[in-house]
């Protein structure tokens, strides 16, 4: 086998964005990989599914303030009288917001219970069979069996299996599928004009999605990572790594084996005062997917514009960037601390290079999710120097809202 034969090769999603292999390495970290080997072979991230309270405002807001495109939708119009759901995109990364009509749809009863959130990390496979017939074989809860839909632009083969809490992974291959979305889904354009000048995307991939567990569940979710879907072990965060004085938790991060999927896993861990984990698990009633990290080439315009549209960020303290031991540590970066320091971004190095990155407060009325934006220079890490100045901003943030 040629190394020629297992290259890095680009979803379609990602071709239409106008993304190249250099680029997408660079924004999430991938790496080569020869999926003839993998018992589970994922090729992407399909969607980020939400089901919320209002999926027609949230649409909007996802248009308005992340610069998201619309691109495909499904509801009463469409012939789907039960629910709503808008499918937008920024550059390979797609959300699916999805919310109930009918007063006894399921998915009021799902927001009822959590707010919202994510149902569903889907992802793109190429034999949805092989991924079942594994995951099965290894103990998974298969939720919906191999099938086809189609319509007018082709066959959409899928399957889902469930992870942690009430969370599904539904597994696509649309190989033979040329519509927007999925069949029942019709073309969809943004309404939201922005004004001439702003950036085309504020982000242009998902870099990984972070899930909380409950105590004494994360290695259990990992090895279900490991077993069922073939998943290896990246990082592993414990002890003084992930704590403050007041709070602490442990992490573990598993990849796919090209590293275009990537899931942190959070669990608490026994400390003085409730951690961010203990307090999402509480109001989002059990586990679930706290937030996801979007990719972007340029963070400071990011961070300016999602600012300018009233997005909130956790606040830095002028001490992070005034410790002498953080330029020493942190060595050149493209950018001069003081631009880093106006905007509360954080900045880390590990052996590979360093990265960039800011976390938003809860976008919801539920202290549960909420968005990192980072911007990657050859780092394959998760911000390890920044976990103290980012947990001591969350626990600010817990202690104003009466949770800490």
């Amino acid at each position: 086998m040629t190394p020629q034969s297992h290259a890095l090769e680009l979803t379609p999603e990602e071709r239409e964005a106008g993304l190249d292999a250099d680029q997408l390495r660079r924004l999430v970290g991938l790496v080569e990989h020869d999926p003839a080997t993998d018992p589970f072979p994922v090729t992407a991230q399909d969607a980020v599914v939400f089901v919320v309270g209002n999926a027609t405002q949230t649409a909007q807001f996802y248009q308005a303030v992340f610069g998201m495109e619309l691109v495909a939708y499904s509801g009463p119009e469409t012939g789907r009288r039960d629910r709503k759901a808008f499918v937008l995109r920024s550059g390979s990364c797609r959300f699916v917001i999805k919310g109930g009509v009918l007063p006894d749809s399921p998915l009021l009863d799902h927001h009822r219970r959590h707010g919202d959130g994510v149902v569903d990390l889907a992802l793109e496979v190429p034999d949805v069979d092989k991924c079942i017939e594994h995951a099965r074989a290894t103990g998974a809860t298969v939720l919906e069996e191999p099938n086809d839909v189609s319509d007018e632009n082709g066959t959409v083969r899928r399957a889902a299996i469930a992870t942690y809490g009430e969370t599904r992974h539904t597994l696509i291959d649309r190989s033979r599928y040329h519509g927007p979305y999925l069949p029942g889904y019709v073309a969809a354009e943004s309404k939201v004009k922005h004004p001439e000048g702003s950036p085309k995307r504020l982000f242009q991939a998902l870099d990984h999605a972070v899930g909380n567990v409950e105590l004494g569940k994360m290695d259990e979710w990992v090895s279900f990572y490991n077993r069922v879907m073939g998943f290896v072990n990246m990082a592993e965060f414990v002890g003084d790594d992930i704590a403050t004085d007041y709070s602490a938790l442990m992490s573990k991060v598993v990849a796919s084996g090209n590293h275009r999927v990537k899931f942190p896993l959070n669990e608490p861990a026994i400390a003085k005062k409730k951690s961010q984990i203990d307090e999402y698990l509480e109001f989002y009633t059990g586990p679930g997917c706290q937030h996801m990290a979007l990719a972007t080439n340029d963070i400071l315009t990011t961070v300016d514009v999602l600012r300018s549209r009233g997005v909130e960020f956790l606040n830095t303290p002028d001490s992070y960037y005034d410790d002498p031991e953080l330029r020493a540590r942190i060595g050149k970066v493209r950018v001069e601390i003081d631009d880093l320091k106006k905007r509360g971004i954080l900045v880390d190095r590990d052996e590979d290079g360093y990265l960039l990155q800011i976390f938003t407060k809860p976008i919801g009325d539920r202290p549960t999710v909420f968005y990192e934006f980072i911007e990657r220079h050859g780092s394959l890490g998760f911000g390890k120097g920044n976990f103290k100045a980012l947990f001591e901003a969350i626990e600010r943030e817990q202690d104003a809202r009466g949770n800490l």
